[in-house]
């Protein structure tokens, strides 16, 4: 129970990483607010086994940046302080790429930077705000490995332009903010057992062509992420603040 009396806040947490990472740190005895677009029961589940003052359910759309705004106000609603926000809402469009029309390459860049980019970053300046104000606090960047050695394939070269984007917003966050006691981690994910690698992997040649890449040859677990996560989440190592954290089995070493 090393998150006892602490508060995290999880976009995305309806299923896949985020659902994980919720469920792990309602484990480890965290108030957990859960954010989702519209799965209320996916992210519901994710909290199942939390007793109701200690896991809640806020719906926002990511797709507005605005909705960042009143997502924030709820969450202090529930917990005037926040320990800790986990931004790990994404969305992965197949499609809009180099040899795509300019109409999909328009909506792959407005629709996954509003996404990706604009609405995390909004809710990481409330965050930030927020965690200086109180003596310090912990953001969590879920990134990707696309952010460190580019998209698998040309048509998804706007989703690993928004990961890189993000992932810069949250080391500028680690190097200006570091002495008012915000720690900033990234974690970059390669290839995940979730529906979006696997809408992926469809892209990039199927799912045995990307796994024959992999040096595991296997795809990383949702669980493995969350303890990372939940580690971090407790703010023990300070001094790794700013680091971007490598999750791929050893397939992309930097």
């Amino acid at each position: 129970m090393q998150l006892a009396g602490k508060t995290v806040l999880v976009t995305g947490a309806s299923k896949g990483i985020g659902a994980a990472i919720a469920h792990k740190l309602g484990a480890d005895g965290a108030t957990v607010i859960a954010h989702c677009n519209s799965d209320v029961a996916g992210a519901r589940a994710a909290l199942a086994d939390l007793p109701p003052e200690r896991g809640h359910v806020l719906t926002a759309d990511q797709g507005d940046p605005s909705a960042m705004d009143r997502l924030w106000e709820q969450a202090l609603d529930l917990a005037p302080r926040i320990d800790c926000v986990v931004l790990n809402a994404a969305i992965f469009l197949g499609g809009g790429g180099i040899e795509d029309s300019m109409e999909a390459w328009e909506r792959a860049w407005e629709t996954q930077w509003r996404v990706n980019v604009a609405s995390p970053t909004r809710l990481m300046k409330h965050a930030v705000n927020h965690f200086v104000a109180r003596g310090g606090g912990v953001l969590v960047t879920m990134s990707s490995w696309t952010a460190q050695r580019g998209a698998g394939s040309q048509a998804t070269i706007a989703y690993a332009a928004t990961k890189a984007a993000v992932k810069a917003a949250a080391q500028t966050v680690a190097r200006h903010y570091a002495k008012s006691g915000v720690l900033s981690y990234v974690v970059a994910p390669g290839v995940v057992r979730t529906q979006m690698s696997v809408d992926a992997a469809a892209i990039a040649g199927g799912e045995d062509k990307v796994t024959a890449g992999l040096a595991m040859g296997e795809w990383v677990p949702p669980a493995e992420l969350a303890d990372l996560v939940a580690f971090l989440a407790t703010g023990r190592v300070r001094h790794m603040t700013g680091a971007t954290i490598d999750v791929n089995g050893a397939s992309h070493i930097r």
